[in-house]
């Protein structure tokens, strides 16, 4: 696969308590992909800063559980002339050196979003559980009803152009981040591409959402809310204009 990337590009690794694999997650990321490489260590109490550290990425400490604050704070850190971000998970679940799909059409100028999808690409038996296959087509489809648009996947491994990001004013603090982020990028016009990627079962560990079904019930609620709660307001707004333009004399 040959390297295509925007004059530079940053990635950030959400992280809680991943000692065990993150070691392997760095080692396998491609040399000279990414001019920096943030691990946003959201609380953990195992080694993962300090493996981190080792592997020469930027660690940014956020103690505030939650994958949208890691999220947040690690996008904090990337200076501005950062020209693309991606977003990837420290458990191996995904292929490090996939990140050359998401780069490729941001910086060919076809794309200021790419998603990794899982659903049109080739995901191991047992990577995606029967509750993520449904939370991902109940989602998938209410974006489909109110906005038009059809995403095939909610996958978190993705790429956005930074000013594209920085259109977003992405808020949300925990689950809601990654649905927040393509509903945000429907209503600010972005060119939005899925693209397949690869996707395992974890190396070592359990998820810590997908893994545990109270807080995947959690996650797929505030998934659902956030959907309802961004169309409800660009309803709002919608009105809004439609009021003051018909007072206008």
């Amino acid at each position: 696969m040959s390297k295509v990337a925007p004059t530079t590009a940053a990635l950030i690794i959400p992280a809680l308590n991943e000692e065990a694999i993150l070691g392997l997650t760095l080692q396998s990321i491609p040399k000279g992909l990414y001019q920096m490489i943030v691990v946003a260590d959201n609380g953990s109490t195992d080694r993962t800063v300090e493996v981190a550290t080792d592997h020469g990425a930027t660690v940014v400490s956020i103690p505030e559980r939650g994958y949208g604050a890691a999220c947040l704070a690690a996008i904090h850190r990337i200076p501005p002339e950062i020209d693309a971000i991606v977003f990837m998970q420290a458990d191996m679940s995904e292929t490090p050196d996939e990140a050359e799909r998401l780069l490729a059409p941001i910086a060919d100028g076809r794309a200021d979003m790419v998603l990794g999808s899982r659903t049109m690409g080739v995901a191991d038996p047992g990577s995606l559980l029967p509750h993520q296959v449904f939370g991902n087509w109940l989602a998938t489809a209410m974006i489909r009803v109110l906005y038009g648009y059809e995403y095939k996947d909610l996958g978190p491994f993705r790429a956005i152009r930074r000013d594209a990001l920085d259109r977003l004013e992405m808020k949300d603090r925990d689950y809601g981040w990654t649905i927040e982020m393509q509903v945000r990028a429907l209503e600010e016009g972005l060119r939005i591409l899925e693209v397949p990627v690869s996707y395992r079962v974890r190396v070592a560990g359990e998820n810590k959402v997908s893994g545990n079904l109270i807080v995947s019930l959690r996650a797929g609620w505030k998934i659902i809310s956030t959907i309802l709660r961004l169309w409800a307001r660009r309803r709002a707004v919608s009105t809004s204009e439609i009021q003051r333009s018909s007072s206008r004399p």
